[in-house]
């Protein structure tokens, strides 16, 4: 098995935080994400819907999940519906969840197969008053393409006109924002493979190697420790490349002299992690690599001190700045006279930073939560501080994963390299 198993209880606990936040006399319906073309009868890899797998763990397409917590007859205030398996499935794509399995899988007691969720859904929406339905709103979503829910939600729409409609998703940014400890367990896990990939690459990095040649490198050690491999597309940008926020070619070859940035990490059982190092590629910083490097890492940990509980996204990003500043000002990058003649909107500083400073994390590597949401306990975050001096051919990104704690931040990559003496060390040895 690939996976460890996951505790089903930390799905009862995410759908009993759920409920308590529902309107008297609703219903929920979420589906599973479809399986998406690419060209001719090619598929991509099936990914499923998050607010579906927190809910229910089953991480199988066709699959919907039901809650109707003031149904009358209790066997029916939550029902998974999971796609029934036959001899041609078994065949050709292999078994399904059986129904015993997805029952165990999900702690949901009644189980149905997909096929009859239609005549399920007639018998139970004339009883409610509401129906929440997921959409997609998170901040950065850019959405084309019509999904399993978007679909539903017309059809539903449609069919019951008179109905409440209420959006799933606020409900959901709320619940997800902070972590269960199973959760953030398998988050640790996926940092931790994280870092055994992050090391075997430090002992291969030389020049006149790719940049696809340390993705393979990193690829193979993520699948052979139990990961499916990337939580999200890797970036691997060499010298110029490194100042390209989201470079996803990685089809150059490192040279000697050039900085090489890697914003890669692996997911495991479905939930992410997320890691920048940046390193010499010929395994010794110059004297001003070394100047920006060491810049990027005071204003990393310096984030890592007013990430804490109480204090705001925006008010959190505008002291990030003010830190980013005072090292652009010591790099000789912004004078002090223009450090003190530029707006409130620093313009200067974002020349060379331009990227906010955390988001949180979970499920999805860009995780949902509500927009300007203090920091609390429990929340997962990144800390990814930059410097990206284009005119020089120098990037410097540094990104670690963290869990707001009481007294402190638990520091989930606390044992990956960071320190550039290490990072020397670990290349020359």
């Amino acid at each position: 098995m690939r996976y460890e198993p996951i505790d089903p209880q930390l799905f009862v606990r995410n759908r009993d935080r759920l409920r308590a936040l529902l309107k008297p006399n609703s219903i929920v319906v979420v589906k599973a994400n479809d399986i998406y073309p690419t060209n001719a009868d090619g598929t991509m890899a099936f990914k499923q819907h998050a607010d579906l797998f927190y809910l229910s763990g089953v991480d199988q397409e066709e699959t919907v999940l039901v809650l109707m917590p003031d149904a009358v007859d209790p066997k029916e205030r939550e029902i998974l519906f999971v796609k029934e398996t036959s001899e041609h499935i078994a065949i050709w794509e292999g078994e399904k969840l059986s129904k015993e399995q997805a029952r165990k899988q999900t702690g949901i007691k009644r189980v149905e197969w997909t096929s009859s969720f239609e005549g399920w859904l007639h018998r139970l929406v004339p009883q409610v008053d509401h129906i929440y339905l997921p959409t997609n709103e998170h901040l950065r979503a850019s959405v084309v393409v019509e999904t399993a829910n978007d679909r539903f939600i017309k059809c539903c729409q449609s069919r019951y006109p008179l109905h409440h409609y209420e959006r799933l998703a606020p409900l959901m940014h709320q619940l997800r924002m902070t972590k269960d400890p199973e959760e953030i367990k398998f988050i640790q896990k996926a940092c931790d493979i994280t870092e055994a990939g992050f090391r075997r690459t430090l002992g291969f990095i030389k020049p006149g190697v790719g940049e696809w040649e340390i993705e393979a490198e990193l690829m193979h050690e993520f699948l052979r420790r139990k990961s499916r491999g990337f939580a999200y597309s890797p970036i691997i940008g060499s010298g110029k490349n490194a100042c390209v926020l989201h470079y996803l070619e990685n089809d150059c070859i490192c040279q000697d002299g050039d900085m090489l940035l890697m914003d890669v990490a692996a997911e495991y059982g479905g939930w992410a992690s997320d890691l920048t190092r940046t390193v010499p590629v010929n395994g010794r910083f110059t004297e001003r690599q070394r100047n920006v490097y060491d810049s990027v890492l005071r204003v990393f940990r310096g984030a890592n001190e007013i990430l804490r509980p109480g204090n705001t996204p925006l008010e959190y990003q505008k002291q990030v700045i003010e830190l980013m500043e005072a090292e652009l000002v010591n790099l000789g990058l912004i004078s002090a006279k223009e450090s003190r003649e530029q707006g409130e909107d620093k313009a200067l500083v974002k020349k060379y930073f331009m990227h906010g400073t955390s988001h949180h994390m979970g499920l999805d590597v860009h995780d949902v939560a509500p927009p300007h949401q203090p920091f609390a306990e429990g929340m997962v975050f990144t800390i990814e501080r930059g410097i990206y001096i284009r005119e020089e051919g120098l990037g410097v990104r540094l990104e670690n994963d963290v869990v707001i704690g009481p007294d402190g931040n638990v520091d989930l990559m606390a044992n990956i390299p960071i320190e550039a003496e290490e990072i020397e060390e670990l290349m020359n040895a």
